[in-house]
């Protein structure tokens, strides 16, 4: 077990559920579900360290239910499992209780077929102070700010029925921005095997940026330009479509933003094909019920609509099968194209590099129309050379025009990214995009 290893390990969670199925009466069913992390955290500011701490925690949701009620508890594991059993005892007398006072639930549905499993992957983190001295010496000299999580994170599950699945992995995400006092260029680097080079490879691209940044900023007039969205700029872009894009209640009630997309309408490039790839991601591939994910989840094939994600109350509600925790992409995947990474500014030839955006929102959401801002170094480009800064500027286009006839090639290069949010605890969610090179792309203001 490594230094990371989550402060409950797989053991100590199973005891627990071995001892709320022996507590459970009869015509109880009783879920249990864990997350716990082991995490380093490190905050940066003008390449100095201004925060730096170790975050070990594990937390319990136990549900119970009982004649289509069910009533749900959260706490804190402590790490000594007798205290911790007798807080389990005493919670699901509570639940008991409540259970007794609830109407019963018309889309209740979890999992009563016993399906176990397991994934657990080593992990060869570096140490904070290993990671840390490498990163002060790559950005030496520079106002970088930003933030190095790394840790092991941890999710079960397990029913009174028997059923009993564990997830544990390991990673690091090192998030960070760079500044030259009015421009700044954004960067992150993440994965499960930490490589110095690549992180110093990192550290020169912002330098190089940087300098092109320093030079006066181009202001742009309303209209079509031919543009670059960078990896980066894609995952912004496919967050917001996230937002009941892809979820089969959002579909069923007319609510989602690719609506035509579903019904035929319209269709998107024949080169995209999106998918939940759940075998390559870092998020458990079982559900808060019991249920097991399929590994692959095709969303968009060939350019058109192929399958939602669906979660076990819409499954109850509608008659579908269960393929998603939530009704939202946790492990997006998009297929590369041919674009080679050294070859984008060429293929660019004269436009927009835009490696990040900002303020994202629907404009129209019926037409999948999206609006936002540039932000974070995005260039003008000339003959391919990059020539500086522009000016910020609002954008408002469609998805089907971005990623359907105006799509001239996606890169092949998809880098790796993982949610930096840490919001009760270290996100699961990841996603590998390239990049897209677009006829254009409309600036609004």
């Amino acid at each position: 077990m490594s230094r990371y290893s989550a402060v409950v390990e797989r053991e100590c969670f199973y005891t627990l559920a071995d001892r709320a199925a022996a507590q459970a009466e009869s015509g109880e069913v009783a879920l249990l579900n864990l997350r716990g992390e082991c995490s380093d955290f490190i905050r940066y500011n003008r390449t100095r360290i201004r925060q730096a701490g170790r975050v070990r925690q594990a937390r319990l949701r136990l549900t119970l239910v009982r004649d289509r009620r069910q009533a749900s508890a959260t706490f804190d594991l402590s790490g000594d499992e007798s205290a911790d059993r007798l807080r389990l005892e005493s919670v699901l007398g509570e639940l008991r209780q409540l259970c007794k006072m609830l109407p019963e639930d018309p889309y209740l549905h979890f999992a009563t077929a016993v399906n176990s499993t397991d994934r657990t992957e080593p992990t060869s983190l570096p140490r904070a102070g290993e990671a840390t001295a490498q990163i002060v010496t790559a950005f030496d000299g520079l106002d970088m700010t930003g933030v190095w999580a790394c840790g092991e994170s941890c999710s079960g599950f397990a029913n009174s029925m028997g059923q009993k699945n564990w997830h544990a992995v390991g990673s690091f995400n090192f998030d960070c921005s760079v500044h030259d006092g009015t421009q700044s260029v954004k960067h992150s680097l993440a994965g499960q095997n930490f490589d110095a080079d690549a992180l110093n490879a990192t550290a020169a691209q912002a330098r190089q940026t940087l300098s092109i940044l320093s030079r006066p900023p181009k202001r742009l007039d309303p209209g079509r330009y031919r543009a670059y969205l960078a990896p980066e700029a894609m995952g912004d872009i496919l967050g917001l479509l996230s937002w009941g894009g892809f979820g089969l209640k959002s579909h069923r009630s007319g609510r989602s933003p690719l609506m035509r997309l579903v019904d035929g309408d319209v269709h998107l490039d024949p080169r995209v094909f999106v998918d939940e790839d759940v075998a390559s991601g870092f998020a458990p591939a079982f559900t808060g019920e019991g249920f097991v994910r399929p590994q692959r989840v095709p969303l968009i094939e060939g350019g058109r609509f192929a399958s939602c994600l669906v979660d076990a109350r819409s499954a109850q509600e509608f008659g579908h099968s269960v393929n998603a925790s939530a009704e939202a992409p946790q492990s997006l995947d998009m297929a590369p194209g041919a674009l080679a990474d050294e070859d984008v500014l060429r293929a660019l030839d004269t436009g927009i590099y835009v490696s990040n955006v900002w303020y994202l929102n629907f404009s129209d959401r019926n037409a999948c129309r999206i609006t936002g801002m540039t932000r974070f170094a995005c260039l003008w480009v000339e003959g391919g050379v990059p020539q500086g800064p522009i000016e910020p500027m609002r954008f408002d286009d469609t998805l089907y025009g971005l990623l359907g006839e105006r799509l001239l090639e996606l890169s092949r290069n998809r880098p790796l990214s993982l949610d930096p949010d840490t919001y009760e605890g270290r996100s699961f969610s990841s996603a590998r995009l390239p990049g897209a090179l677009v006829e254009g792309l409309r600036l609004a203001l």
